[in-house]
């Protein structure tokens, strides 16, 4: 006997649609699995086999053949296995029901019947509602990230045997859908603004960093708090969205590194990938081309602690997604693009010792060993970084008085209010911060007078500057015109914005 079930299986961040048929006759026992199927796919034989035994049903001891089309695509992971026990029970005549038609199944099956979580149920769900399918059966331990998604019924089961039952006429109630804003709660980072002693001009790099989503590097001796600052930038990032929570969760759900207790990422992310990070794990790939931590810091902060201990290699492969905002990860079988829209924030010391250009301790590196260590970061990958700044060690005064700094509230307060200009500039454009503008928007929102200009033209010259570098001097006036709620940039903002350009001519990078 033929039966045939809906499932879906993973490609990137997209699902697509398979078919499980399966064709029970008689004949020599055997089990064959066709369609392109990966190890892990075809080793559902077993698991398949224990649970319709351990569920209290009856293996069939005859040809079994499963197809799994379209057979030209590969099949990766074990989304099947509900749909091919359900679909052997059907053959076999142990249950009469056509109501599996309306559904498709997703899950992995356990020995004893019971149903596995499965990476990447948001992203699969709503492949498959954008292609008009409305009923789907997963996992119980998957229900929480399935219920943010809206115009769907999805029942989640614990067991084989549920499934069945449900199949049967058992009443089993739909996943009930989530409130976002309900579980966006105040979280605490453990750190703050306020904690971090001196450094103004730090601080206020950073917020104009967030405030327009750029890119930014602190160069300074060891213990100056490069560290510790880069920890507060969360503490000042907007609140995230509702879509951009979404598109997080599905890059999160893929990697397998989802809570799914929570089903959902409420705070932006903050990765800090070791300086022995190889190139697959940075920007993604791998046998199954899997995000890299370039996109599991989309929409958040990927911080690269003491930059030039990372290799040449891996360094100069964020040039692309520094710039495109997405990255491409090409394999033999396959090609899949995830986006990659992040806020780099690098730390580094200026020499191998840490005291190149500090006011307090004295350098004990030769030239030749400066310049080897700061040649790590090529001038390409500068151009790509809009804010250099210079963090120097703070005295004992500073470090040890009483007088109060800003919270991270209070300039989150700054920061939001920057950002509520941008999404009003940049309505029904497909970007949300000043950083993201191309040579279009620039050339009508980045317009500025005579002095202006004559300032930007003397610092193209005195500093060296490529095309690029003078860009992003002009997207860094634009937010700190944003900051002070000018419409206008004026020459004090460009005058600011240069300030932050000038480090990796000092520092020779």
């Amino acid at each position: 006997m033929l039966a045939k079930l809906k499932s879906y299986a993973l490609d990137g961040l997209n699902g697509y649609a398979v078919d499980v048929e399966l064709d029970v006759n008689s004949g020599v026992p055997g089990y064959e699995l066709v369609g392109l199927a990966s190890t892990a796919t075809k080793e559902s034989k077993e698991r398949v086999r224990s649970a319709i035994k351990n569920s209290g049903y009856n293996y069939p001891a005859k040809r079994i053949t499963i197809n799994l089309a379209p057979a030209d695509t590969k099949k990766e992971g074990p989304f099947f296995d509900v749909a091919i026990a359900v679909g052997m029970l059907i053959a076999t005549g142990q249950l009469e029901s056509n109501l599996y038609k309306q559904f498709v199944f997703i899950g992995e099956l356990s020995l004893d019947g019971k149903l596995r979580s499965v990476h990447g149920i948001m992203p699969l769900l709503i492949s498959a509602m954008q292609r008009g399918e409305k009923r789907f059966i997963i996992p119980a331990v998957n229900a929480s990230e399935a219920s943010f998604i809206a115009g769907i019924e999805v029942y989640a089961m614990d067991t084989l045997r549920d499934v069945i039952d449900f199949l049967s006429g058992v009443v089993y109630q739909p996943v009930e859908i989530s409130d976002f804003k309900s579980k966006c709660v105040e979280h605490g980072y453990g750190v703050d603004f306020s904690d971090v002693k001196g450094q103004t001009v730090a601080k206020r790099a950073l917020e104009i960093a967030v405030a327009g989503g750029h890119n930014a590097l602190m160069i300074g001796p060891p213990g100056a708090g490069k560290t510790m600052l880069a920890k507060c930038v969360p503490t000042i990032m907007p609140q995230m969205s509702f879509e951009e929570a979404i598109e997080v969760t599905k890059i999160h759900s893929v990697a397998g590194i989802l809570d799914s207790s929570i089903g959902i990422v409420t705070t932006r992310p903050f990765r800090t990938p070791h300086h022995t990070t190889t190139v697959p794990a940075l920007v993604g790939g791998g046998n199954k081309a899997t995000p890299g931590e370039v996109s599991l810091a989309h929409g958040g902060v990927l911080f690269l602690d003491e930059m030039p201990e990372y290799t040449r290699h891996a360094l100069e492969t964020l040039r692309q997604p520094l710039e495109d905002r997405k990255v491409t990860v090409a394999r033999v079988l396959r090609t899949v693009e995830y986006p990659a829209n992040f806020m780099l924030i690098a730390s580094m010391n200026p020499c191998p010792c840490g005291n190149y250009g500090s006011k307090e301790n004295v350098c004990t590196c030769t030239p030749q060993q400066i310049h080897h260590y700061v040649n790590k970061l090529s001038g390409p990958l500068m151009d790509r970084i809009d804010l250099q700044i210079e963090v120097d060690n703070i005295t004992y005064e500073e470090l040890r008085g009483g007088g109060e700094t800003e919270s991270s509230e209070q300039i989150k307060k700054r920061v939001d209010a920057a950002r509520a200009i941008q999404r009003e500039r940049y309505k029904g454009l497909d970007i949300l911060t000043n950083a993201e503008m191309n040579a279009k928007e620039m050339d009508k929102y980045c317009q500025i007078d005579a002095d202006s200009e004559r300032l930007l033209e003397k610092a193209f010259e005195k500093l060296g500057l490529s095309a690029r570098g003078t860009t992003r001097i002009l997207k860094v006036a634009r937010t700190i015109a944003d900051l002070e709620g000018s419409e206008n940039i004026k020459s004090t903002h460009i005058a600011e914005a240069i300030q932050y350009r000038g480090i990796d001519r000092k520092y020779h990078l």
